[in-house]
């Protein structure tokens, strides 16, 4: 009979954070600020096939790929899950994602609603944050703020967004990410992420 862990040699395990909420809700600007602050994380960089936009960076913010470029790493089974997202590719590189836990960092990475599905069926222990704005108003205003989308295109992320507000019973935190009071959503994320290590009950992720 093996005996149990005393609390003094307790280990706490990496975790593997999901930010996720439909668009506009600002999870480009939560993780750039996380960053800002030199966060002892690794941020999972997302592959996409879509333009960067004039702030972004490859390799920072985005990979930015080509539609065959996108397809080899498909072809060879190198992504923990992609999705057509308003028309262009979006996956996770398995790679990025198995290095960060194996270094003992916590793992955090944004994703849509749809890829946060995903996984949770994948890594079930994976932590599930959904970011929302504090009304949908508030959520139009910001869409159209961008203005880097067709009349067609805005009405289509704004439907989206409705039906995105239907899942959110697969995840285990709601932060709201209030007009002009992002270091509050961040400090949020901060606290779920804390209280997590201090569960009795460690996850333990795996892929």
């Amino acid at each position: 009979m093996s005996r149990k862990q005393s609390p003094y040699q307790r280990k706490t395990n990496p975790l593997l954070i999901i930010i996720s909420g439909p668009s506009g809700v600002g999870k480009d600007s939560v993780i750039q600020r996380m960053k800002e602050r030199v966060l002892p994380f690794h941020f999972v960089i997302t592959a996409t096939t879509r333009q960067a936009r004039k702030e972004e960076q490859h390799g920072v913010d985005y990979f930015f790929l080509s539609h065959d470029e996108f397809a080899e790493m498909i072809e060879k089974d190198e992504l923990l899950e992609y999705a057509i997202v308003y028309g262009d590719y979006k996956g996770i590189p398995k790679e990025q994602v198995r290095k960060a836990l194996d270094s003992g960092k916590d793992a955090i990475m944004r994703v849509d609603v749809q890829g946060a599905e995903t996984v949770r069926k994948l890594a079930p222990q994976a932590v599930l944050i959904f970011l929302i704005t504090e009304s949908e108003d508030e959520l139009i205003r910001r869409l159209k703020s961008r203005k880097t989308e067709t009349p067609e295109g805005l009405k289509l992320r704004i439907a989206t967004a409705r039906k995105e507000l239907e899942d959110l019973d697969i995840f285990d935190y709601l932060v709201v990410n209030s007009k002009d009071k992002l270091d509050e959503a961040v400090d949020m994320i901060q606290a779920i992420i804390r209280a997590e290590h201090l569960s009795v009950q460690q996850r333990e992720v795996s892929l």
